[in-house]
């Protein structure tokens, strides 16, 4: 009998138990049908190699076809886009698995379970939702939205983030834009890592944090938690999205007003997104120097084209000098990442921001990669 085979004769079996057994209601039914689960797959692969014994526990109480790929560290992104489509990132391009789920009940089985640990709380009215999930941070987008079935995102977060060191090794940049970088953080200059998404925006972010001292008190602002806090002084901050409207969200510009009375040495945003960026340049120019934090763009110049768009967004009436010169006080230099032809991570460019202009902010480069700008 084949896999397929095997399993579709589990899953019509498991389909016969009582509804209250598998139905979860409490910690107790849900140990028990979990029992009940094993005692059947048991009974049904008593001649079957350990591989494929294994495969069928997965299937039905583990991560299924997920597992292979979770457990593979150098996979860094994992795309569940229905029960037999699954792709994974490895060494920056995609690639189809070629594993899959039996049927859509242990698909979604499988996304049942990860909601319920992750915490994932999506409706028809916020049919999204964002998590963590083992080392993983997880997206969640429902049928509500793509009209076909449940999507997964999966974004592998590292144990051990990135060094200067590490980068170096990897040959992320040369040695002398390392040395522009820790004068930066040294002499407490503010700036913000840019790059497209998945241009390991946060793992430089990770790294630049390794070089504080000690005894520096940094406050990280975030969605979900993906910086690492760099120290025991240190403390971190997520917002709160109610998919159900209990309770009163907490957005990043609230976070930003309350961590000013927290005695930060530094600010961290995991991602300038919206109109939390008016508050976060107020703090900036007015005290709070040697923050970073990380911004969705191309390039720099664009950097600062959606910097001026996003300070708009909690100042409408402000005049477009105003924002500039806000900006420019705010904000000393930007670090542009990005991927090479072979889907490596690179470093492609560090910028300082010169001077406010008539026509915008001056920029001046200090390191470029002639081969990625």
């Amino acid at each position: 009998m084949t896999f397929l085979e095997k399993a579709l004769k589990i899953q019509k079996e498991i389909q016969t138990l009582p509804i209250d057994e598998i139905g979860f209601q409490s910690l107790e039914s849900k140990t028990q049908s979990s029992v009940r689960i094993s005692q059947i797959i048991e009974r049904e692969t008593l001649d079957t190699e350990s591989d494929l014994k294994n495969r069928l526990h997965q299937e039905f109480k583990g991560l299924g076809p997920l597992t292979q790929l979770f457990q593979d560290e150098e996979i860094t992104e994992v795309l569940l886009i229905s029960k037999d489509e699954i792709w994974y990132e490895k060494a920056g391009y995609l690639h189809k698995h070629s594993d899959s789920f039996v049927g859509d009940l242990t698909f979604q089985n499988l996304i049942n379970r990860i909601c319920e640990e992750a915490k994932l709380q999506a409706s028809v009215e916020k049919p999204f939702a964002d998590g963590k999930f083992l080392n993983f941070r997880v997206h969640l987008i429902t049928a509500e939205v793509t009209k076909s079935c449940p999507q997964m995102t999966f974004r592998r977060q590292s144990a051990n983030p990135w060094s200067f060191a590490k980068l170096l090794a990897s040959g992320w940049a040369p040695e002398a834009a390392f040395e522009i970088l820790q004068t930066w953080i040294h002499g407490k200059k503010s700036f913000l890592v840019v790059g497209e998404t998945g241009s390991g925006k946060t793992s430089v972010l990770n790294s630049c944090l390794q070089q504080l001292r000690p005894n520096e008190r940094v406050v990280i602002l975030e969605d979900t938690a993906e910086v690492h806090v760099p120290n025991a002084a240190s403390t971190r901050l997520l917002t709160r999205a109610d998919g159900h409207s209990l309770l009163p969200p907490i957005d990043l510009t609230e976070l930003v007003r309350q961590s000013l009375r927290m005695r930060p040495d530094r600010l961290v945003v995991g991602e300038v997104r919206g109109a939390e960026a008016k508050d976060l340049l107020l703090a900036l120019s007015t005290g709070h120097q040697g923050s970073f934090g990380t911004l969705h763009a191309c390039s720099a110049h664009q950097a600062l084209l959606r910097l001026e768009m996003l300070v708009q967004l909690g100042a409408p009436f402000w005049s477009l000098t105003t924002i500039r010169r806000l900006i420019f006080f705010g904000v000393q230099g930007l670090v542009v990442v990005g991927r090479d032809p072979s889907g490596n991570r690179k470093l492609k460019s560090l910028h300082q921001l010169c001077a406010v202009e008539e026509n915008g902010i001056l920029l001046e480069p200090l390191f470029e990669d002639r081969s990625l700008v």
